[in-house]
């Protein structure tokens, strides 16, 4: 499977797990991974989902996606969007947001860097 399959099937499963069940995603992070969330940087699994747990409901519209190959086979996604928040579709936010995935963890691959920032214009 190429960088750019995995990296699209790791992004698409991620969104769906984070709208429908997020307290699922603890199996994508490992204690060395780093969440930084409009600047606030969150390390290791329990801080990460303790963010992530504590936001409204929300739902992901991907509009763009592109992934490279890293060092050690890892997989660089790049993913631009909409976000729903508490089901205000008539307000979208738009989002950007990097995963750097890496060979490892309960799935083959686990997100080690997650980057996320809110876009207004």
């Amino acid at each position: 499977m190429s960088f750019d399959e995995v990296g699209r099937q790791f992004v698409e499963h991620y969104y769906n797990t984070f709208d429908n069940g997020r307290n699922n995603l603890s199996v994508l992070y490992t204690e060395v991974s780093m969440l930084t969330y409009e600047g606030e940087q969150f390390l290791g699994v329990q801080s990460i989902m303790g963010k992530l747990l504590g936001m409204p409901s929300i739902r992901h519209k991907i509009v763009t996606f592109d992934a490279q190959p890293t060092f050690n086979n890892g997989i660089l996604a790049f993913v631009s969007g909409d976000l729903i928040i508490d089901g205000n579709v008539e307000q979208p936010i738009k989002f950007a947001q990097t995963f750097h995935l890496c060979v490892g963890g309960q799935s083959g691959y686990y997100c080690h860097n997650d980057l996320f920032r809110l876009n207004y214009g």
